[in-house]
């Protein structure tokens, strides 16, 4: 009796959002195509001006396709000149959670999340960041914020918040 196990990876369902944070006009139907693409489905966004950007739009969008979607967004958005943009990627059975953060000078950074979206750092990248540090506590400060992501939330802050009338709740940390 032969049995055979299947790949649970391609049919295993995620869903996340797309948050592109500034675009230029004229790049906005671009993206919708590559998104589309990426999602194996024609999408239709509804942007927005971006305030902290003259004449740059804004979008979200909520998504659902197998596990691994949001690397295959991530990817097909990635080092389109004077695009801002965030992945998520909800954890699911058997698959972590997510999030790729892009911007035009730091390009992408990818982090594993928690079920509630926390980062998470991997043993060997504390390793490392410890390593490089030696016994440089701004060192080892340097490569934790590094691990973390933090230039890209400094830099892509302002563009989450620059709506009032922004669907999206953020929370922020307390105390």
């Amino acid at each position: 009796m032969e049995m055979t196990v299947a790949s649970t990876s391609a049919t295993t369902p995620a869903r996340g959002v797309l948050f592109v944070h500034s675009a230029p006009r004229a790049l906005c139907p671009h993206i919708e195509w590559a998104a589309g693409r990426a999602l194996g489905r024609a999408v239709g966004f509804t942007w927005a001006e971006q305030p902290v950007l003259p004449g740059a739009q804004r979008t979200e969008y909520f998504w659902e396709g197998p596990s691994g979607t949001g690397a295959s967004l991530a990817s097909a958005l990635r080092g389109w000149e004077h695009l801002r943009y965030e992945v998520s990627e909800d954890p699911s059975a058997g698959s972590d959670g997510a999030r790729w953060m892009h911007t035009p000078d730091l390009g992408i950074h990818f982090a594993q999340t928690d079920s509630v979206g926390n980062v998470v750092v991997p043993e060997d990248r504390v390793r490392y960041a410890m390593e490089v540090a030696g016994s440089n506590p701004l060192e080892l400060h340097r490569e934790l914020r590094l691990a973390l992501g933090q230039a890209w939330d400094d830099e892509l802050e302002p563009f989450r918040h620059a709506s009032s009338d922004n669907p999206v709740v953020w929370l922020h940390r307390v105390g």
